[in-house]
């Protein structure tokens, strides 16, 4: 991409920083001890990243993360030690969220949707692992018992970002299939780009995978509460049909990956 002027850099960043918060808060599901499930929140923080590449994605990302610490402030003030609420900074904000950063090592890629959809899944995986560990080590014994802390918090993690990584790479899917973030000023993908096969297939792929995220949620998370006290009780999690849990999920998967690797074809061809 050509370079662009730095008032367009900081607009567009503020633009996208303010609706990364909004759809932040504005969220799908949120978790009693933190974490929530929202419309794609870093989806906006990714996108500034794969536009300007890693270093300025970096600064987004980083500034979001403050953002969201403001907002959870109640978080940090369970800490027990400065060494624990800077810990719980760093870890739960400012590098949970600077992983939006890594989008800018993508835009080098030939197929935009692709490259787009593997960023937001790199970046939510990275994510996931800050949190977990700092589940596994700040927040044992505090929100987390103490015995079993990794595992306690490999699952309470997934359960919310398992839904967030399925809707942000959804969304990614369809963005990057619709809008051309090449070039400097938005715009929409030519026609002649992307054949009418490949943005049906798109738009059912991300039909499946919402609908099926909906369902896990449902199937989960309403297991995962306590019928007497209301709170978030993780030992229900053995009351969740995990067969049909993974059927769901596994011919979500196997569908979207079908229609991709076609949709691939037709790109092939096409570029021919």
């Amino acid at each position: 991409m050509k370079k662009v002027k730095l008032s367009q850099k900081l607009a567009e960043s503020g633009l996208m920083l303010a609706l990364a918060t909004i759809l932040s808060v504005v969220a799908i599901a949120k978790l009693p001890y933190g974490g929530s499930i929202t419309f794609a929140s870093m989806l906006p923080l990714i996108i500034v990243a794969y536009r300007y590449g890693f270093g300025w994605g970096l600064l987004a990302g980083a500034t979001y993360g403050i953002i969201q610490m403001l907002l959870g402030l109640d978080a940090v003030s369970y800490a027990t030690s400065a060494v624990a609420a800077i810990a719980i900074i760093m870890l739960d904000y400012v590098l949970a969220f600077a992983t939006t950063s890594l989008s800018g090592l993508f835009n080098k890629r030939e197929n935009q949707a692709a490259s787009l959809t593997y960023a937001a899944l790199l970046v939510c995986v990275m994510r996931y692992v800050f949190h977990v560990i700092s589940g596994a080590t700040v927040w044992a014994g505090l929100s987390i018992p103490t015995a079993d802390a990794l595992i306690y918090s490999l699952i309470y993690n997934a359960t919310y970002m398992l839904p967030e990584t399925i809707i942000t790479c959804v969304a990614a899917i369809y963005l990057g299939s619709t809008l051309n973030f090449r070039t400097p000023s938005l715009s929409m993908m030519k026609k002649s780009d992307t054949p009418k096969a490949v943005v049906a297939m798109t738009a059912v792929s991300g039909l499946l995978m919402l609908i099926s995220a909906a369902a896990i949620v449902a199937m989960v998370f309403t297991k995962l509460q306590n019928p007497e006290t209301g709170e978030f009780d993780i030992t229900g999690i053995s009351n969740v049909n995990l067969p049909v849990v993974g059927t769901i999920f596994g011919v979500a998967l196997a569908a979207v990956l079908v229609m991709y690797f076609v949709s691939k074809s037709i790109l092939k061809k096409q570029a021919k």
